[in-house]
């Protein structure tokens, strides 16, 4: 046991510590949802640093000022009986996933291929739950059943809304500080967890930008929300900039996954109730089987590389962060 951890331990049973435990961070991940299952711990080999002790391990995102959602007469879900009926009939949450050529050979989902809604999981056998490839090679949003549907929890387009099913540790790293990584095997197209944080505006997201002493170094984690921003959408909260998830002061353990230029995890935008598109919410897959204990990456800035352009001009060189992750395809720079 690491020293920095035994106060936990020893003495954070007691009631008495009630608004101590509030602050510590094995107190924050033991009330996690799934935890008792799939347990989250952290530990360090490398040195003798810990986690910032201002920030805070949460399992749900925060809306921030001037963040809300949908109003409750406006959200809908669908009226599906179970989950049969959301694959093969007019499910309301997969209207924008319609596919009539859309097979699964190994579920044997073949069904009515004039009615079919296309499930973005495999729906049987030894991949259930896991995207499938021709989701998993696209950047398409994945749309899924919700808490305001009538399908059920055990619908299979519920694999996100169900949260993380993997052990994650927490890790310190040799040169990259802190890092993440599954306790299992991970298959491919497998849900890892959501990036969460505090959501917030543009303006309070280009404020943070702004106050903090590199700005590159605060996009490490504000993610904007702009899967669906659309300057001629009718939904005027898609029509401006985006919101963004800062994860710096609040967020889960996918906080501290470190970038790769050739990762093994993807971000993907999911969808629940179609009427809060501007707060999606940020799944990552692995895209990749993973042996266990192997660290868990993903491209910042997935795939765009503006970085060569950049390194021409010296003026903006000594700005740039320095990729570490030691890839054989690494670009040399984040942005």
């Amino acid at each position: 046991m690491e020293e920095w951890s035994k106060h936990h331990f020893f003495h954070h049973g007691k009631p008495s510590r009630e608004a101590e435990k509030r602050n510590c961070h094995w107190c924050q991940i033991r009330r996690f949802k799934t935890h008792p299952e799939f347990p989250v711990t952290i530990i360090n080999r490398m040195d003798q640093i810990v986690p910032d002790p201002e920030f805070r391990f949460i399992d749900h995102s925060v809306f921030g000022a001037g963040v809300e959602p949908t109003k409750d007469e406006f959200r809908s879900g669908c009226d599906c009986e179970d989950g049969m009926d959301c694959q093969y009939r007019d499910c309301h949450c997969l209207q924008e996933m319609y596919d009539s050529e859309d097979v699964d050979e190994e579920d044997g989902d073949y069904g009515d291929l004039t009615q079919r809604k296309s499930y973005a999981y495999h729906t049987h056998g030894t991949k259930k739950g896991h995207l499938r490839s021709k989701v998993l090679e696209s950047r398409e949003p994945i749309y899924e059943c919700h808490d305001g549907c009538s399908c059920g929890p055990d619908c299979p387009n519920r694999v996100v809304e169900r949260g993380r099913q993997i052990p994650l540790q927490i890790f310190r790293t040799p040169n990259r500080g802190w890092g993440v990584r599954s306790m299992v095997d991970i298959k491919r197209g497998q849900f890892i967890d959501k990036y969460i944080g505090e959501v917030i505006t543009p303006q309070e997201a280009d404020r943070r930008r702004a106050r903090s002493d590199i700005a590159q170094r605060k996009d490490v984690y504000l993610f904007a929300l702009d899967k669906f921003s659309d300057p001629d959408s009718p939904d005027e909260r898609l029509r401006g900039p985006p919101l963004e998830v800062d994860g710096e002061f609040m967020s889960g353990p996918t906080r501290f996954i470190n970038h790769s230029c050739d990762p093994n995890l993807r971000i993907f935008a999911r969808v629940g109730d179609h009427a809060d598109k501007h707060i999606h919410d940020l799944a990552l897959f692995a895209i990749v089987d993973i042996p266990k204990g192997d660290e868990l990456t993903f491209d910042y800035v997935d795939g765009v590389d503006d970085s060569e352009n950049d390194a021409l001009d010296p003026t903006k060189k000594k700005d740039m962060t320095v990729c570490l992750c030691g890839s054989s395809k690494c670009r040399g720079f984040l942005w």
